[in-house]
């Protein structure tokens, strides 16, 4: 039995069609295919049914896939367990990001590991789509504030808060004595932002005031928002990461800070997998780069 072709087949089964398969690896769905039947032939039996728009596995296809998948996989960890090994990092790296996170910070990480690693193939899709490391072929996710995953091992590799910014001309109302009163402010938000929506904010004299945002343009992307604050249109509450440039620049203002915890940003891989060196060079890079806050204590998620 070719193995290559019975990794294709799986992948085609994970994937639930050539189609999405093709896409997940980066492969041309024509070589899927030809492996597909190739396998067929050399075992005797029909292992898919292919339709018009869906592709279902046969009796025969669901058992091969049961059995061997799990078989392939431990000779994928075996190998990384061996490349892990090597002093050079080298082969691709995959890595999926949200979507500010890898505009606004990846693009300079990015560049530095390549200019060290001249033998990894990097590649950086961001994207606000939580992504499975597994079936869509990622070798590290980064994700902010994710829940325990018993799949997922890593690394939390920042945090950051929320701070509450404003274009330098832009009139704020006084604040009333009362530290509990509502204070009203006109302000950009996102688009899924509820009608009633309320921040509560650390004020830079160490107050906390309830702020009562009032509308002025909703946005469906971060990067909107922040354009919106910066030509001077209100108010926004936005990442750290996204307006602490242009806070020291002087083009914005910052009013306070978001109360609460900070959130956490997390370098995550999968628990089968042991952490190549390619991946533990792109984490080392991601905790060495200033513009990243620093986490206290372990950080690490087993």
């Amino acid at each position: 039995m070719d193995l290559a072709a019975l990794a294709d087949f799986n992948a085609v089964a994970e994937h639930k069609g050539f189609g999405p398969a093709s896409r997940a690896l980066g492969r041309p769905k024509a070589t899927l295919s030809r492996h597909v039947a190739e396998l067929e032939t050399d075992l005797g039996v029909r292992l898919v049914e292919r339709g018009s728009r869906m592709l279902r596995l046969t009796e025969e296809g669901h058992a091969l896939h049961e059995r061997t998948r799990g078989l392939l996989a431990e000779i994928v960890e075996a190998g990384e367990a061996v490349a892990a090994r090597a002093p050079v990092p080298s082969g691709r790296l995959r890595v999926s990001a949200p979507l500010v996170f890898g505009q606004v910070v990846l693009s300079r990480i990015a560049s530095r590991y390549a200019l060290a690693h001249p033998q990894v193939e990097l590649e950086i899709v961001a994207e606000d789509r939580i992504a499975d490391p597994v079936q869509d072929g990622f070798d590290l996710v980064l994700r902010i504030n994710p829940p325990q995953d018993a799949l997922l091992v890593g690394r939390c590799i920042a945090t950051d808060r929320r701070v509450l910014v404003a274009p330098p001309g832009l009139s704020i109302p006084r604040a009333p004595s009362d530290s509990r009163a509502l204070l009203e402010l006109p302000a950009i938000l996102m688009s899924n932002t509820p009608v009633n929506a309320r921040w509560q904010i650390e004020m830079k004299n160490g107050i906390t005031r309830t702020i009562a945002p009032a509308p002025v343009l909703r946005m469906s992307s971060l990067l909107m928002v922040r354009e919106a604050v910066l030509d001077g249109a209100g108010a926004a509450l936005l990442p750290g990461l996204l307006v602490e440039q242009d806070v020291h620049a002087g083009k914005l203002v910052q009013l306070g800070l978001e109360a609460g915890p900070p959130v956490e940003i997390w370098a995550l891989y999968s628990s089968r997998r042991l952490l190549s060196a390619k991946v533990r060079a792109f984490i080392d890079t991601l905790q060495q780069t200033g513009s990243l806050r620093p986490t206290s204590g372990a950080g690490f998620r087993q």
